[in-house]
């Protein structure tokens, strides 16, 4: 996505600065994170795909409203690699998945291992595991796999579960957690 200049000033570079400023300034609440009440001025959210070799590092919300430019750049992200389709990706999964990494309190990016399946992609997946649901989420844009280096599955499933609001999934041999925006359900082991 290219920037577009303000007086030498990228709008980026003007929305990292407001983003670098509300965070000094954003209150901080000491346990009272919580998806709907808790995710305080702003929401961020940091991840890199080993399959793409791309990062993301930033804050997607600010003081109640999404910031558009930013959730193309997640929609992006977190594209079907291998066909390169892309959709919108549902809000409320990017903020489950917030809100479990800020209550795992931990500075690591997730590690995605997918995002968004196009059909094909899922189809093919299907064919090659009986863990791949023919009406996955993935295909609405509104689940997530991740990995964390620095805690265990079990970890990252407590944090997502905590939040009460979508389907948490532990993969524990595949070493990932599943975090969807639908029924608030858990599985796996």
């Amino acid at each position: 996505m290219t920037d577009t200049k303000l007086s030498g000033m990228t709008r980026r570079g003007l929305l990292s600065a407001f983003a670098a400023t509300a965070v000094i300034a954003a209150p901080s609440y000491s346990n009272a994170f919580g998806l709907l009440r808790g995710a305080g001025d702003i929401r961020r959210i940091r991840m890199y795909s080993g399959r793409t070799g791309e990062s993301i590092d930033t804050i997607y919300w600010i003081e109640g409203k999404y910031i558009p430019e930013v959730m193309k750049e997640i929609n992006h992200f977190m594209r079907d690699w291998r066909t390169g389709d892309t959709v919108k990706i549902d809000t409320r999964t990017i903020d489950i998945m917030a809100a479990a990494h800020r209550l795992m309190d931990v500075s690591e990016p997730y590690m995605m291992l997918s995002g968004y399946r196009s059909p094909k992609t899922n189809a093919m997946l299907r064919s090659q595991s009986s863990g791949v649901a023919k009406n996955s989420l993935h295909l609405k844009g509104q689940a997530a796999d991740l990995r964390l280096k620095s805690r265990s599955v079990s970890q990252m499933a407590r944090a997502a579960a905590s939040c009460a609001s979508g389907g948490v999934g532990k993969y524990s041999r595949s070493n990932f957690v599943h975090m969807d925006c639908g029924p608030v359900r858990s599985w796996g082991g």
